[in-house]
């Protein structure tokens, strides 16, 4: 017969209603510093259900499996890009950072790999761009790093730059007219008055890039990360930004017109002028945005 303590230890979760059981031990063991370790420290009250003792935490169960396996086993699970995107979020949310360092390492192995499919190598592309004229237009680029790079005026249009690094590179005027360019990193890029029409950005990271007047109608932004990013005046018409993260950064007078912005966070994001007459705000997160002159007429909210 198991001992009072051991039965005290275990816990039982209820995950946005799916049901995990676990202990105390694995919850705060091999990420002490956790969201999760600090709930089940004693220090806070916790929100149980009284006839079934489940503790619940409001959050899409899909992939807590996964995180009970990294904490019992540390273990980063083969996943799509998609699903570590996913992963990815959830982990950031209990502040895991070992399995958020652990997906890094498996998504840059991954990318590694890519790279050696890729039809021009990094110092192809350095070669080209000294060129007046440069086109990759339909060129299989994925997992290049292409960071630091000046691509001002490029054109990759329908390119695949799946998984390409364009941190801090120039991509001023550059073209990604319906590129795929899913979990690409455009962190802190330059991509003023890019065209990104019909393109398929999903997942990808843009915190701190600069996207004034930029063109990004008709595009695929969902899961993206715009936090900080700069958008004045970017031309977002009838852009999916489902589940994107705009947190603190600028929108004003940006044209929103027909966007999706279903569970979009946009706190603290700046919507001065910005158009957004029509637009369904109603599952959106508006929390300290500042909205000031803003076209809301017929907006739903």
């Amino acid at each position: 017969m198991m001992g009072d303590s051991h039965l005290s230890s275990l816990i039982r979760l209820s995950i946005g209603g799916k049901k995990f059981c676990t202990t105390i031990d694995t919850l705060t063991r091999r990420e002490p510093d956790s969201m999760l370790a600090a709930m089940f420290s004693g220090r806070h009250t916790l929100c149980q259900d009284s006839e079934k003792g489940h503790v619940f935490v409001d959050r899409d169960g899909k992939h807590f499996r996964h995180i009970l396996n990294w904490l019992r086993d540390g273990v980063v699970p083969t996943l799509t890009d998609a699903e570590y995107s996913e992963l990815g979020r959830e982990a950031e949310y209990y502040q895991l950072l070992g399995l958020i360092d652990g997906i890094s390492s498996v998504l840059n192995k991954r990318k590694e790999e890519e790279e050696s499919h890729a039809e021009l190598t990094r110092t192809d592309i350095i070669k080209c761009i000294q060129s007046e004229r440069v086109r990759f237009r339909g060129v299989n680029l994925s997992g290049l790093d292409l960071s630091k790079l000046d691509l001002s005026f490029v054109d990759f249009s329908f390119a695949c730059l799946k998984n390409v690094f364009f941190s801090r590179a120039n991509l001023q005027c550059a073209k990604f007219r319906d590129v795929d360019a899913e979990g690409s990193i455009f962190h802190n890029a330059t991509l003023r008055e890019c065209e990104f029409t019909g393109a398929n950005l999903r997942g990808a990271l843009l915190a701190g890039a600069n996207l004034q007047s930029a063109n990004l109608q008709d595009a695929c932004l969902i899961d993206c990360s715009f936090c900080g990013a700069d958008l004045r005046s970017a031309h977002l018409q009838t852009a999916d930004l489902t589940d994107a993260n705009l947190e603190g950064a600028n929108l004003e007078g940006a044209n929103l017109k027909g966007a999706k912005l279903s569970n979009a966070n946009l706190k603290g994001a700046n919507l001065q002028r910005a158009y957004l007459r029509h637009v369904n705000l109603r599952d959106t997160h508006l929390e300290g945005a500042k909205l000031d002159g803003a076209n809301l007429l017929g907006a739903i909210r």
